[in-house]
Order: C-alpha cells, then structure tokens, then sequence
C-alpha cells in the first residue's frame, strides 16, 4: 500500500459494511424485507469464502459482516455460520425485529451465536422511504438490552429518521448507534454542507459513529463537493475515532480492491493517525471480536 511519497502505510484495512450471500438457496432460503430480494444479492453474491478472496486480493484483514437485510430478512444464520468458521477473520452483525414481543430474547439468542451487533434496516432498495418506529416505545426493551450490553446498533437510515434517533439517545443515553452510509447526508452543496445540518447536529452524542461507504465517496465529488472538504468536516465535527469505513461490497458493484482504493484516495489527504482510526482503529472499538 504506498503513498504518493512511495513510503509503505503500515495502517491496518478492516471492513465493517460487507455483506455474505450463499449459493445454496434451498439451506439459506431468501426471505427478503419488504417482499422484494435486492437485485445485488441476487445478481452478484459473494459467500463467506468468497469475500476471504477478495479480501486477501484487496488487502483488507478482517470484517464485520453485516447481515443481507434484502436477501434474508432477519434469519442471520449464513452470517452465524460464517463467524464460526472464520473467527479468526470476522464477527457479525445480525438484523432483528425490534418491535416484536420477544425481540431480547431473539438479540440474545443471536449473541450467543457469536454475533456482536445489531443492524435496523429502516430504508433502503426494498423498502423505500423512511419508516418511523425507531422511537416507538415497544422498541425501548431492545434498546435498553443494547445499552446494557454495549451492543453497537448499525441503522439504515435516511436523515428524515434523525430526530426519532435523538429522541432514542435521550432516552437511553449510553447506547452506541452507526449510521450506515453517514445517513445518506445531502454533499453537493458543498462547504460549510448546511444541507447535512441534521447529521452534524449528531457530534454532541458521543455514541454516534459514522460509517464511510462508497456511496459517500462518490458523493463528495458531485456538486460542489470535494473529499478535501467533506470529510476534513465530518473529522473536524466528530474526530476520525468516532468514523469507520465499510465497503457495502457486493452491494456497491467494484470490486472490492477498486472500493478500498476509492476510500483510500479520498481520505489521503488526513494525518495517518486519521487513516489508522477510520481503516481499522474505530472498527476495533466498536467490535473488540476483531482484536487478536
């Protein structure tokens, strides 16, 4: 991994936003939310094995897998199945129902499997819009089991589901929460990005992360965007311990070597201590199963 200079980046490149999909439809079948499997994991999926391949091809060490909410709904067992046989490279991050009555006892059961986090899929290809049960008080068992066993909650989310999130961090205020793809914030308007207001009025709530994907790559390119700015503001807003990079591969079509090159590029412009936290520093906090 050189730099511009030619000198070696000795930072680490953990993943924390792939997805696993298995061949075998019959032992894994699909049961997508919102009725509709995604065309990505139906197109181009990439088993466990697989990904090892393409991660030792990219350089990336380890993962957390995040469970294929829009190939497999909340049966997380490829995902399970996956962290047995490979602990050595991954953890995971199971989906779950939050509004269900027995919603702990099915976050407890997918611990116990090995998993280290949560994912609520509020958005996204197969359930367009933004639903808006975050803060229903028949989730409050399930966030308060998260708080209390200092589970990380990956939300996919659109920004129009933030102030039902800060009403969650209010009430339960020692709960860590990533948002995937940064929230989908509005970047084209470039500096000072008034238009991701409500994603930097998150800074003041020391358990929210930042999850960097290609998506927010691509987007501080468009308008009057630039890498430069957009992320030197998300640092400046939250610090680089608080932002991690996941590749949302194969959901995001390159490969995944051409992914970490794009995140690479666009954030070589911050210190290397900067680098370390976002590639792999943050991703070892969030899910200490990485570390060893």
């Amino acid at each position: 991994m050189p730099s511009e200079s030619g000198e070696l980046l000795r930072y680490e490149i953990y993943d924390i936003h792939p997805h696993v999909i298995a061949t075998d439809t019959v032992k894994y079948p699909r049961a997508p939310l919102g009725g509709h499997q995604s065309d990505w994991s139906r197109e181009r999926p990439v088993s466990y094995a697989g990904m090892i391949a393409a991660q030792d091809a990219a350089g990336v060490q380890k993962a957390a897998l995040v469970q294929a909410s829009t190939c497999y709904g909340h049966d997380n067992t490829y995902v399970a199945e996956a962290v047995a046989a490979h602990p050595e490279r991954f953890t995971g991050i199971f989906s779950c129902d939050i509004l269900a009555p027995d919603a702990t006892a099915v976050m407890a059961h997918w611990m116990s499997k090995g998993l280290t986090g949560m994912r609520l899929f509020t958005t996204g290809s197969t359930m367009p819009g933004q639903q808006d049960w975050l803060d229903n008080e028949q989730t409050f068992p399930a966030w308060r089991l998260a708080e209390e066993r200092n589970l990380p909650v990956c939300l996919q989310m659109t920004a129009k589901g933030i102030p039902q999130l800060v009403n969650v961090l209010t009430r339960f205020p020692r709960l860590r929460v990533i948002l995937d793809h940064l929230a989908r914030p509005v970047q084209e308007d470039g500096p000072p990005y008034k238009g991701a207001d409500s994603l930097w009025s998150l800074a003041k709530y020391p358990g929210v992360f930042l999850k960097v994907t290609e998506r927010n790559f691509t987007g501080a390119k468009v308008g009057k965007a630039t890498p430069e700015t957009f992320f030197a503001k998300c640092v400046a807003e939250f610090g680089s311990g608080r932002m991690a990079w996941g590749s949302n591969y194969p959901a995001s079509e390159q490969p995944l070597s051409e992914l970490v090159k794009l995140a690479q590029e666009g954030l070589a412009f911050l210190p290397l201590k900067d680098r370390e936290a976002i590639f792999s520093g943050t991703a070892k906090t969030l899910y200490p199963a990485l570390v060893g």
